[in-house]
């Protein structure tokens, strides 16, 4: 049974590593992993802690490239390799472009697609953009839906979508708990020109926040809030430290070395590769991200989760109490943080709040519910 596992980003990696592993070590298939390049250095960096290695790569990435850019070369790429391999099934990941193209081409040729994190909904098609859009699309050509939750459960259900829907967690968890237990070190390198270039930062000398600000929906205005909130959360306590590890769209990146890049308590840093960023959660006081897979991955290791956003595809982590939701304005960052920054009931609730994403068996459960679906199917 041939399996096309696809992969984009460096999320997507992440989530589907746990999965590859899991298919290539399984006699019963054969696997193999087409790369897209939307996140080429990143992606790699994922690849290389799983001892992964990618089958194909279409390096799609240019810079300044659109959605639409990205959209059209994935689809004739990976179209052109699924007519060539012929898998059995195309295992896509999430909510990217890469996700969505790899889906579509798959259903273009009639070849089955089996969506791993499926059924997250914020019910705004504008946000997050363009991944609520996305995931919804992935759903409607979709025969095997892997949802992580029930509440996932209930959102395909709902839906009306076709094909099996099996409940499996969140493959993220498989992932974490599997770099976590080495204990993995995070050096902390500040970009050459910021206020903290050339120092180390000592985790213990006082509480660390770190964060992560990528989305599209924060770029502009909401980008400078939250760099504002983040600025007076300093100012408001002294031995308060910020690592924020930058996303290497320079939207993203510049405005932030602009604004924090002067400060003496900010680590502005390249991208972490996974296991410095599992370090990095596993030594942090608390977290504020716009990220959807640090929502998943820090209560797992007891760490309170802010989410810089309006709208969140994951509600069972705001009703679990292991994230709260506060957006990008500046007071209410500098608020949140604060609260729990120095009222210590406040921070424990959060942190011993149980995870509500799963429990490191999801890919397990993926590759069964596959085997039995193909048996099935050939009988």
């Amino acid at each position: 049974m041939r399996i096309c596992v696809t992969i984009g980003t460096r999320p997507e990696a992440i989530k589907m590593a746990p999965v590859a592993r899991a298919f290539l070590q399984d006699d019963r298939f054969e696997t193999q992993i087409l790369l897209t390049g939307q996140h080429k250095e990143m992606v790699e960096q994922v690849m290389r802690l799983f001892e992964l290695q990618g089958d194909r790569d279409l390096a799609i990435m240019q810079p300044g490239q659109t959605l639409t850019d990205i959209t059209c070369r994935s689809l004739t790429g990976l179209g052109e390799l699924f007519a060539e391999i012929q898998p059995h099934l195309v295992l896509v990941q999430g909510d990217t472009t890469t996700a969505f193209a790899a889906a579509l081409a798959a259903f273009y040729q009639q070849i089955p697609v089996g969506h791993v994190e499926a059924g997250l909904r914020t019910d705004n098609l504008y946000s997050p953009f363009p991944e609520e859009a996305n995931r919804r699309l992935i759903s409607q050509v979709t025969q095997l839906h892997f949802a992580p939750t029930d509440l996932a459960v209930a959102n395909l259900q709902k839906s009306g979508v076709m094909g099996e829907i099996h409940q499996t967690g969140n493959t993220v968890i498989d992932a974490l708990l599997a770099v976590a237990a080495k204990n993995p070190p995070c050096p902390i390198a500040p970009l050459a020109g910021t206020a903290t270039a050339g120092r180390s930062l000592d985790w213990s000398a006082g509480p660390v926040i770190l964060a992560t600000v990528h989305r599209r929906e924060n770029w502009g205005d909401p980008l400078t809030e939250i760099a504002d909130g983040f600025l007076g959360l300093l100012d408001r306590f002294p031995d308060l430290s910020l690592v924020l590890p930058l996303h290497r769209n320079p939207t993203v990146r510049e405005p932030l070395i602009g604004k924090l890049g002067p400060h003496d308590r900010v680590f502005l840093t390249e991208p972490l590769d996974y296991s410095a960023l599992i370090g990095a959660m596993q030594r942090s006081t608390l977290i504020l991200t716009d990220s959807g897979g640090l929502q998943e991955e820090a209560p797992s290791l007891g760490k309170p989760v802010l989410v810089l956003r309006d709208t969140t595809e994951r509600p069972e982590a705001i009703a679990a109490g292991t994230a709260k939701l506060i957006g990008t304005a500046t007071a209410d960052i500098v608020r949140e943080a604060s609260l729990l920054l120095s009222d210590r009931a406040a921070y424990e609730a959060m942190a011993h709040a149980a995870n509500p994403f799963g429990d490191g068996q999801a890919a397990a459960r993926i590759v069964q519910a596959v085997a039995a679906w193909l048996a099935q199917r050939s009988s």
